[in-house]
């Protein structure tokens, strides 16, 4: 049965392209690459035409200009990063400072055997190069926790895999005080997460024009149309729908968020949530607890029942859809790849990142969980009560720790930092 979250269709490029020139470096820490160059040539818009038909010229010139950061190459990265080079971002800075182990081979496709021993990031850049020498691929071997705030600011869009939960709660915090668009995403064997936090994002939807007329209101709690224009093409009306969505940040998205009132008031919704929703945030405060320790005891075992049953509850989830069954199949696949989940879930994320630089279509609200059982990918927005957005700047500080600290600032690299709220 295919799953039914849709897989980005990128085209093929041409095996032979043009090199360009530019010497990947790091400079006082931060990895840095050539500017782009002014306007898209011809020969790109002949390149790249299947995907300039599906999201016009303007995207892509924003899909080519775009910085990204990628954390860690394990295969979910491996994925992420084959479809947005692909795509044509300008450049991808990888930062990973582990080597490449045996565990490495078996879902990840940029490297091999020989490798073992070599930086994963170092070992997988040059296949990565070979898919789209038009793209700047810069290898950052450092540790990710060495990095200050600064370091974030430099990219357009940040991407985190397989990473423990205070480290995503650090990196969120970082990149909500640089104003910057913040992914989190991990895989566990059948299962797996996609979290986004775009703190505020508007993107246009075209639509052929209809007899009742848009209103400037919210859709729903995280969604506003803000902005509606007319086009007329073709002796056809069209709209131009501007639309906002705000976010939260993963150190609330994780635990604290609830689901949306329209869950909560129906049991049927309610009694269809995916329990692996409920396993992954016991997964969370586990890691958290344990220092990054993978549940493997029977102590263990039995601190994590008592989680995932707290979390269900906290959900308001109906306790018969917790079955032990699911607990055992979650636990057997703890820390493992499989390729056809990373590609799937890499799929998605590339795809929403593309459409997020391009702001043309609606993007993921804010966590989507796969289930391997299922073969389903359903998406929830969850989020606290209160403000969102720009709103929920200050409480990110002291993501790290789950609490702020006492004067306002956070510790990030052993010195404190006061964030800048805008």
């Amino acid at each position: 049965m295919e799953p039914n979250v849709p897989v980005t269709d990128f085209p093929v490029l041409p095996m032979v392209l043009p090199v360009p020139q530019y010497v990947p470096q790091a400079t006082n820490g931060q990895a840095v690459a050539p500017p782009p160059a002014e306007g898209i040539s011809a020969d790109e818009i002949a390149l790249y035409d299947r995907q300039i038909r599906l999201w016009g010229v303007q995207a892509q010139e924003k899909i080519r200009n775009a910085n990204i950061l990628l954390i860690t190459m394990k295969a979910l990265a491996n994925e992420i990063a084959k479809n947005l080079v692909l795509a044509g971002i300008h450049s991808l800075t990888i930062v990973d400072h582990e080597q490449v182990t045996e565990n490495d081979l078996g879902a990840q496709f940029f490297i091999s055997e020989a490798d073992i021993g070599i930086n994963r990031a170092e070992a997988a850049a040059p296949q990565i190069r070979k898919l789209n020498p038009r793209v700047n691929v810069v290898v950052d071997p450092s540790d990710i926790k060495t990095k200050g705030p600064d370091f974030f600011g430099q990219f357009d869009i940040v991407i985190a895999t397989d990473l423990q939960p205070d480290t995503l709660n650090i990196i969120n915090t970082a990149t909500r005080i640089n104003h910057r668009p913040f992914y989190a995403a991990g895989v566990h064997g059948f299962y797996g997460f996609i979290f986004s936090d775009l703190i505020q994002h508007d993107y246009v939807i075209e639509r052929e024009k209809s007899n009742v007329a848009t209103a400037i209101q919210a859709e729903t709690r995280t969604r506003s149309v803000i902005d509606v224009k007319d086009k007329k093409e073709n002796g056809k009306n069209f709209e131009m729908v501007t639309k906002r969505e705000l976010y939260s940040t993963w150190f609330l998205a994780s635990d604290a968020a609830i689901l949306p009132a329209e869950f909560l008031k129906s049991r049927r919704r309610l009694k269809a949530v995916t329990p692996i929703l409920s396993c992954f945030r016991a997964l969370w405060e586990f890691l958290e607890l344990q220092d990054g320790r993978l549940p493997s005891t029977s102590d263990d075992l039995k601190m994590f029942t008592v989680l995932a049953t707290q979390k269900h509850e906290h959900l308001k989830l109906p306790s018969e859809t917790l079955r032990s069954v699911v607990l055992r199949k979650f636990l057997q696949n703890l820390g493992s790849e499989i390729a056809p989940v990373t590609a799937v879930l890499g799929g998605q994320l590339a795809q929403d990142v593309i459409n997020v630089l391009g702001a043309r279509q609606q993007p993921i609200q804010n966590m989507v969980i796969f289930d391997g059982d299922s073969m389903e990918a359903p998406m929830y927005a969850l989020h606290p009560e209160g403000g969102l957005g720009e709103a929920l700047l200050p409480l990110s500080v002291g993501a790290g720790n789950g609490v702020a600290m006492g004067n306002g600032m956070m510790p990030m690299n052993g010195v404190d930092f006061q964030p800048i709220v805008v």
